[in-house]
C-alpha cells in the first residue's frame, strides 16, 4: 500500500527539484546535457525538477553528481538536533561520590 506524503514534505521534494533546476541553470547546462551525465531519461530530469515523489532517490543523487553537488547530500543530517535531544534524554546522569 502506497503511502500518500503530507503537504509539507511534497513542497521539500519541490524545494530540492527547484534547487536542482537552479543549479542547473546558473551552470548553463541543458536538460540534455545533465540527462545524458547522470545516465537518465530528459523526462525524468523533468519530473526530478518538478520535485515528483515517484522519482528514486537513486535517480536524484544521479543528478546531484552531474552537478558536482553529491558531496551536499550528507549535510542533510549532519545536524540532527532532534535525534541529539532525544540521545541526551537517554543519558544517565551519574553522580560523582564523596571523596570523604
Amino acid at each position: 500500500m502506497k503511502r500518500e506524503l503530507l503537504p509539507s514534505q511534497i513542497r521539500i521534494l519541490q524545494t530540492l527539484g527547484e534547487q536542482i533546476r537552479y543549479a542547473r541553470l546558473r551552470r548553463d547546462l541543458t536538460t540534455v546535457q545533465i540527462a545524458e551525465r547522470a545516465g537518465i531519461s530528459r523526462s525524468t530530469l523533468v519530473r526530478i525538477e518538478k520535485g515528483d515523489e515517484g522519482v528514486a532517490l537513486g535517480q536524484y543523487f544521479r543528478v546531484l553528481i552531474a552537478l558536482g553537488l553529491a558531496s551536499d547530500i550528507t549535510l542533510s543530517a549532519k545536524d540532527d538536533e532532534l535525534g541529539r535531544k532525544l540521545q541526551d534524554a537517554k543519558l544517565e546522569v551519574r553522580e560523582r561520590a564523596s571523596k570523604k
